[in-house]
């Protein structure tokens, strides 16, 4: 999430493109094999945003299908990840069309419009799937017809994540609240966010990692809890020398997350874990952004891209480490509890977007490089390492670059590009 009215403020609530989709899809169907009930991921950065699964997916893998969302050639700021429920994946996109596609074979269930671009990740329960629109509204569907059943408008642009917990459903809109509604969709209660955009969080216990902060420290927050409405403790963001601060990861007793400051002479990374009772940071970790040895980036450019992503920065939490992936061409390794830098990977073109972990393999998005002597190293792709020690195991050209993490449903891993692109990979053997 990013601020909207500090020096840097320029940076914040870009516009996302919203120019119309023409949706066609094709079909590489490398293998036709019966379709068994896949595990469900239907929220973001799966449990507790961790950004992990237990389910291995191991390379090589082969494409099963893909599907293309026509923009004239245009390339996107914003693909963000989907959720799957059943056999069904439910994602937006920037012509403001809200899709429910067969997991199997691509095919549309239904498509659903809303009144701007979609630039926020989605929950689905048993019966309904939620999302937020540029319009200003949140929608609840129908999970099977793709109905309305209910909207709420929040007047001003919903470019959040969305979860159901308990019998609420929670959102925020750019600049204005965090919002709590019931199933019916009438407002419960709500938090004012003056200043916050592109705001992404957890449900942890009741707890919500991280609400907007008071209004009386508006550039600050915290973990709330819902029951007592009061927060358990407050970070305040002049302790950072930072404009994004990323989701964050939550395990049983320590909170992750991660921050990024803009200079014309580079990015300011810093990678920081608190305790999540008490609010004190156990350690931090700051770097400076590297680019490989030949690739000469547009610093403004590529910071800007990534503000328009709600996973960017988000961490992979897998036994002891946490990985993180800061845009720069590095993938860097922590040891949890010590803040040790265990491992890191450094790559001949910035990394495209934020990692999954799939059993103990790493998947990502490298940028590429169209100026690079290597062949092998022009075009975007995904890539696979080792989580346990960064060691290189696979590499996929795509058509575009990766730009939110791959989710992890059974045995496909499915993402979008920039090139409108969206793919559904399985394991070849």
């Amino acid at each position: 999430m990013v601020t909207s009215n500090r020096g840097e403020g320029r940076l914040a609530g870009l516009p996302i493109p919203s120019e119309m989709f023409l949706l066609s899809l094709f079909l590489s169907l490398f293998f036709l094999s019966s379709c068994n009930p896949s595990p469900d991921w239907v929220q973001f950065r799966g449990k507790y945003g961790q950004g992990a699964t237990s389910k291995a997916i191991n390379p090589p893998l082969g494409i099963k299908w893909k599907l293309r969302l026509q923009l004239d050639g245009l390339t996107l700021h914003a693909f963000n990840p989907p959720v799957v429920k059943g056999d069904t994946i439910y994602f937006g996109s920037a012509d403001g069309n809200f899709y429910a596609l067969d997991i199997e074979s691509g095919y549309m269930r239904w498509v659903f419009k809303s009144g701007a671009s979609i630039n926020s990740v989605p929950f689905a329960d048993e019966e309904r799937v939620y999302f937020g629109s540029q319009d200003g509204k949140a929608y609840a569907l129908d999970r099977k017809e793709g109905t309305e059943v209910w909207s709420f408008d929040t007047g001003r642009p919903v470019n959040s994540t969305l979860q159901r917990y308990r019998d609420m459903v929670l959102f925020t809109s750019d600049g204005g609240a965090s919002f709590f509604v019931d199933l019916q969709g009438k407002l419960v209660d709500k938090i004012p966010n003056p200043v916050w955009y592109f705001h992404t969080y957890q449900m942890v216990d009741d707890v919500m990692f991280f609400a907007p902060g008071p209004l009386s420290q508006p550039h600050s927050f915290g973990p709330y809890d819902t029951r007592t409405k009061k927060y358990l403790w407050i970070i305040d963001t002049s302790e950072f020398n930072a404009i994004w601060y990323s989701f964050p990861a939550v395990t049983k007793d320590l909170v992750f997350f991660s921050t990024c400051g803009y200079t014309e002479f580079g990015w300011i990374l810093g990678f920081h874990t608190y305790d999540r009772s008490t609010g004190n940071r156990l350690w931090s970790y700051e770097d400076i952004s590297r680019w490989g040895p030949t690739y000469r980036p547009d610093l403004e450019g590529l910071f800007l891209r990534n503000l328009n992503l709600l996973d960017y920065m988000a961490p992979s939490v897998w036994k002891n480490l946490v990985i993180y992936t800061g845009g720069d061409a590095v993938v860097r390794a922590f040891d949890t509890r010590r803040g040790t830098l265990v491992w890191e990977k450094e790559f001949k073109s910035p990394v495209s977007s934020a990692p999954l972990v799939a059993g103990d393999r790493l998947y990502f998005g490298l940028l590429g490089d169209p100026k690079s002597p290597d062949p092998k190293e022009r075009s975007p792709s995904l890539v696979c390492l080792s989580a346990r020690d960064g060691r290189f195991l696979f590499r996929m050209e795509l058509e575009g670059a990766l730009l939110s993490a791959p989710v992890a449903a059974g045995k496909w891993l499915m993402f979008g590009t920039d090139k409108s692109l969206f793919y559904i990979l399985e394991e070849v053997f």
